[in-house]
């Protein structure tokens, strides 16, 4: 799982799928459209947030350097 999760595509994908659904669940139109409405909808929208922060600071702290 370790080397999964060290991988770039991998980053790139957990970065990109969690900030769109943070983002759709963050319009109340959609949140209720799935079930999610109220309190739900701020922790869904803040967990999958947290996820995408994290896989984006990880691509930041391992992207190329230029020498």
């Amino acid at each position: 799982m370790k080397s999964l999760l060290a991988k770039k595509s991998t980053l790139w994908f957990l970065f990109l799928f969690n900030a769109a659904v943070a983002l759709a669940v963050g319009f109340a139109p959609v949140a209720e459209a799935v079930g999610a409405a109220g309190i739900q909808q701020v922790v869904t929208c803040a967990g999958m947030g947290a996820v995408a922060l994290g896989a984006g600071s990880a691509l930041w702290l391992r992207r190329a350097r230029p020498a």
